[in-house]
């Protein structure tokens, strides 16, 4: 996959990149920090993770899990551990992924009371009934981040715990599925209007929408020689769905937008 620009918009930053990719709180998947190459079964699906704005993960597994076990009997407590983070694109594509983010640290078991605890606090901002089962067959581990890279099409970026904690997500980071799927679904005549800002290669191959953010909408076209991703960059920065709605109308080259 490529990414096409003739002239590079502004994008956000990488830790507010990350940050939004983590608030999603997409496909997640655990495994050993000390050897990349692990197999299968060392690839676990958490029951729920969670990333708090510190950047430190709080991650559900069974009580009965390897982990788990390993935790409680690791001479530090801790084991090194690294979670990849999934950014999947809400629309149906063939290469899904837009960006992954990996936290490596340390993975720590909390005790059943400061497991509680966590649980508690983590459903105050993300409600979720698996969060009943701590203490009743689940356990909550923290991982303390001492390692944090983002990878997606604007690039690789190492980021410290401080940056992607003083970041924040995008302002769309929760609105975007649901618009995107709507665009996709029910405004097929915006999106092949939006195709007279590609290069003219592009034009005949299948458009779609991939992303969007306080910056601009992002465009993926999938042909038989490939995808290709596409920033259309607004005209300003922008933060709620009114400014949006003009600042598409601008795109698909409205114009009655003076008068709206």
């Amino acid at each position: 996959m490529t990414e096409t620009q003739s002239r590079r918009p502004q994008a956000p930053r990488p830790a507010e990149r990350a940050k939004t990719i983590a608030l999603r709180g997409g496909p997640a998947i655990l495994m050993p920090a000390v050897d990349r190459r692990a197999g299968d079964d060392e690839r676990v699906v958490p029951v729920l993770q969670h990333v708090h704005s510190s950047g430190s993960v709080s991650v559900l597994l069974p009580d009965d899990h390897p982990i788990v076990a390993s935790a409680r009997e690791s001479e530090s407590g801790e084991l090194a551990m690294m979670i990849e983070l999934a950014d999947q694109a809400p629309v149906d594509l063939r290469e899904p992924i837009r960006g992954l983010l990996w936290i490596t640290g340390w993975l720590r078991l909390l005790d059943e009371r400061a497991g509680r605890a966590r649980a508690v606090s983590i459903a105050n901002t993300r409600p979720d009934p698996r969060l009943l089962d701590v203490g009743h067959g689940a356990s909550v581990l923290r991982l303390n981040p001492a390692s944090i890279v983002l990878a997606d099409s604007e690039g690789t970026h190492s980021l410290t715990a401080p940056t992607f904690s003083t970041a924040k997500a995008d302002p769309f980071c929760q609105y975007e599925q649901q618009w995107l799927r709507h665009l996709e679904d029910s405004h097929a005549d915006v999106v092949w209007q939006l195709s007279r800002h590609l290069p003219e290669e592009l034009r005949d191959g299948r458009i779609r929408p991939l992303g969007l953010d306080r910056y601009g909408l992002r465009l993926r076209v999938e042909s038989c020689y490939g995808d290709h991703d596409v920033r259309l960059g607004f005209s300003r920065v922008i933060d709620s769905p009114p400014q949006l709605a003009v600042e598409m109308r601008r795109l698909i080259g409205c114009p009655f937008l003076s008068q709206a």
